[in-house]
């Protein structure tokens, strides 16, 4: 097996560098929640500190961090703003592919446009009956180039994005294309309608005779089915953001008990962070967010043993899978009812709208959805009963009747 050996940067460095950024980002989370306000100011700071670059290699600039050093920093920052690491999900995975790229201009370019400060998006999904195994968004020849036509929904991060990563059917294959977002005939809208995650700007996306060159057209293994590391990647973005969120939500707990004076005649102290029964739901909520960081964590560790391995060696790979999906499982298990406890610390000032509590349990329940648990359930049992192929490729669809059968 060969490795690829890379020179990182330490968890204390990046702390000393992202934590009073995290922190700045961290105060304005429930006025932004409760304007929403989109998250440009915010991605910029990002942007300025070469965050997009983490796993970029030292020597095109960026950090050269490992898997689980990324994803630390991804929970600290869902703790901060749990949109933000789900708007750069597609970016991350889209610097892995460079990295495991063949060594060329190509590869260099992006590396260090990214180091740069650039961030790309995406706009995958079809809206409405879309497509379970094609797109209706199109790739036609145009002369020595390609036009993109068509039109996608939870377009994440793009909005936040320089360029975007979009999929289209060419001639009956689908591919990858690169576009940059603010080429003529791309418009985008932040018209996404979920009651967490708002911030996201997780829209719609429309091209529209977008011009594409031929070394923008990622070619017909994007996306393609068969073992790939992105797929457990791409999913741990979205258990940073439970852990995160179960990291904030505990914090906030904590704080607003340990300022309150109020309290009933019928409990055991006179201040609530007295009550042994306050206590014990905010050892709750700090076990719960414990053991989600901890599960994410080593399914990066999985991760960085594939992407260490240029061979992408498919042992691995189904193994690092295989760890995502029963950590998505027990993530959703963890974060969920905590976002709910917490509300057991206090009477009905919980709710107030000042605070936004709630927005942990809404934000918690959105993330959730995406690739549903139920799903991911039934395939890991599948997997173990019956050697069943684990899913690495899907999309989202009306089946047909033909499909179906």
């Amino acid at each position: 097996m060969t490795t690829v050996e890379a020179k990182s940067t330490t968890d204390a460095e990046l702390d000393a560098i992202f934590g009073p950024i995290f922190a700045r980002i961290g105060e304005g989370a429930v006025q932004r929640e409760t304007d929403r306000r989109l998250l440009f100011e915010e991605v910029n700071l990002l942007r300025a500190a070469k965050f997009g670059a983490l796993r970029v290699p030292v020597e095109y600039g960026g950090y050269g961090v490992t898997v689980r050093q990324l994803f630390r920093q991804l929970i600290a920052l869902a703790a901060a703003e749990s949109n933000l690491p789900q708007a750069l999900r597609v970016h991350f995975s889209f610097v892995e592919d460079q990295l495991l790229a063949e060594p060329g201009p190509a590869r260099e370019q992006w590396l260090r446009s990214v180091a740069q400060g650039s961030l790309v998006g995406n706009a995958i999904t079809e809206p409405g009956v879309g497509a379970v195994d094609h797109y209706r968004t199109k790739l036609t020849r145009d002369g020595a180039h390609w036009r993109l036509n068509g039109t996608k929904f939870y377009s994440t991060g793009s909005l936040y994005a320089d360029y975007i990563v979009a999929a289209a059917d060419r001639d009956g294959e689908r591919v990858g294309v690169l576009v940059e977002a603010n080429a003529e005939g791309v418009r985008q809208s932040d018209d996404w309608d979920g009651f967490g995650q708002r911030l996201t700007a997780s829209g719609t996306t429309e091209f529209t005779d977008v011009l594409v060159t031929e070394d923008n057209v990622l070619g017909p293994g994007y996306g393609a089915p068969g073992p790939t590391y992105a797929t457990a990647y791409l999913q741990l973005v979205q258990l940073a953001v439970l852990a995160g969120i179960a990291r904030r939500a505990e914090r906030d707990a904590r704080e607003w008990v340990a300022a309150r004076t109020r309290g009933y005649t019928h409990s055991v102290a006179d201040l609530p962070r007295r009550d042994p029964l306050v206590q014990q739901v905010i050892g709750r909520l700090s076990a719960a967010a414990f053991a989600a960081e901890a599960s994410v964590l080593a399914v990066a560790d999985a991760l960085d043993e594939v992407l260490n391995d240029r061979a992408q060696d498919e042992s691995l790979v189904v193994a690092a899978e295989l760890a995502s999906a029963r950590a998505q499982l027990a993530v959703i298990d963890l974060v969920l009812p905590a976002t709910t406890l917490l509300f057991e610390v206090g009477g009905a000032s919980a709710v107030s709208e000042q605070l936004r509590l709630d927005r942990h349990w809404r934000n918690a329940r959105t993330i959730s959805v995406h690739n549903p648990a139920i799903q991911k359930a039934r395939a890991i049992g599948d997997h173990l009963l019956n050697g069943t192929d684990l899913p690495f490729a899907w999309s989202a669809g009306e089946r047909t009747p033909e499909a179906a059968s």
